[in-house]
């Protein structure tokens, strides 16, 4: 799964980027310092796997793993190719989901694309060029569907929900806020729509506003506009946030409980944005190894187990599953099955995050 990382240029992306993966991306105070898209490939913060470590003692623990792209900043006109438009809106659209950086904070030493600190404006610059691509798409999908209208009335469904989604568009709302029925997810999905994608806005606020973020101005005015989007906000001080992704554990610590927090800002991101995708894990233990799985919500056992290896899937017979929480308080698969705790599941049994599961399958 790939979260695409936005904000227009100098409001401290690249910076968190970096925070995340230690990638090392250039950072420079001036626009298009990113060009190229930089990948980075991050864990899942997961304590139920230190837990399973200090129990199995494995040879090797394996997280969940997210990955984040640093995206190309943008100026207004992208969707029409201005400044690096073209290649902003594809590595977007090659994306699952949008972390998008918003400055909150004042400093003369940064300067500002449009001049001024105004979160609401900057996200809506950004938001205006994803909707002015969207509406190029719908519209080039509504002309087809109207042409085969004359030989199928079929598409008639679909030419009443392009037009659903374009009035949305041009009133300048994003296509998540619409609810779509099971027929019409469908055909959203096939669209690719850029504002159908969930999105994550980081409100990037100094360390003195960090205090009491949730009652600063900037922060409010970018939970306010996030409530009609269907997006998440998270504040956080992408400076700090460097500073702790380059300290070793224990300092890290340290340093998190002088603050007052209880984890670290990108540990949030991860986790919202594992949630915002609709992920979850499920556990494997052993020896050999102690390993999350990603799946999606509502996945069936014979299908998580096709995440391990398709053989697995193909000749699936049942999951022996027992709850984490059931494990930790018995000590060991032995106990909990001696009190009944683990339990035998077939085809239909649906996931839950923080099954520990052995599957039995015969190929």
């Amino acid at each position: 799964m790939k979260l695409g990382i936005v904000g227009l240029p100098n409001v401290g992306k690249s910076t968190l980027f970096n925070s995340i993966t230690k990638a090392g991306a250039e950072c420079a105070n001036y626009p298009f310092c990113t060009i190229e898209p930089n990948v980075g490939v991050v864990p899942v913060p997961d304590e139920r796997l230190d837990k399973l470590t200090e129990m199995y003692h494995p040879q090797k623990t394996t997280p969940a793993v997210i990955e984040f792209v640093d995206i190309a900043g943008l100026v207004k006109g992208a969707s029409k190719g201005e400044g690096l438009g073209n290649k902003f809106l594809s590595h977007i659209r090659e994306t699952d989901a949008i972390v998008e950086v918003v400055r909150c904070f004042e400093d003369s030493n940064v300067v500002h694309v449009d001049g001024s600190v105004n979160p609401v404006r900057d996200i809506e610059t950004i938001n205006l060029e994803l909707i002015f691509a969207d509406i190029e798409t719908v519209n080039k999908r509504l002309d087809k569907a109207r042409k085969n209208l004359k030989a199928d009335k079929k598409y008639q469904e679909e030419i009443d929900l392009l037009e659903k989604i374009l009035k949305t568009l041009e009133e300048g709302k994003s296509a998540r806020t619409l609810d779509f029925n099971e027929d019409e997810q469908v055909l959203v999905k096939e669209m690719f729509l850029l504002t159908t994608k969930p999105i994550l806005y980081i409100a990037n606020v100094s360390e003195e506003q960090l205090e009491d973020a949730d009652n600063d101005k900037f922060v409010k005015q970018v939970k306010d506009y996030a409530l009609n989007e269907k997006a998440e906000v998270i504040p956080l001080c992408v400076k700090i946030e460097e500073e702790l992704s380059s300290l070793e554990e224990q300092d890290k610590k340290e340093m998190l409980e002088a603050l007052g927090l209880d984890e670290s800002g990108l540990d949030k991101v991860i986790k919202k944005s594992y949630d915002l995708l609709g992920l979850m894990s499920f556990l494997t233990a052993g020896e050999p190894e102690v390993k999350a799985w990603t799946i999606k919500k509502g996945t069936k056992a014979p299908q998580a187990a096709g995440k391990i290896h398709s053989d697995i899937e193909r000749g699936f017979i049942k999951a022996e599953v027992v709850g984490f929480d059931d494990l930790i308080r018995e000590g060991s698969m032995v106990a909990a099955r001696e009190k009944g705790l683990v339990r035998s599941e077939g085809k239909e049994y649906i996931m839950q995050d923080g099954d520990i599961v052995l599957f039995k399958f015969n190929v």
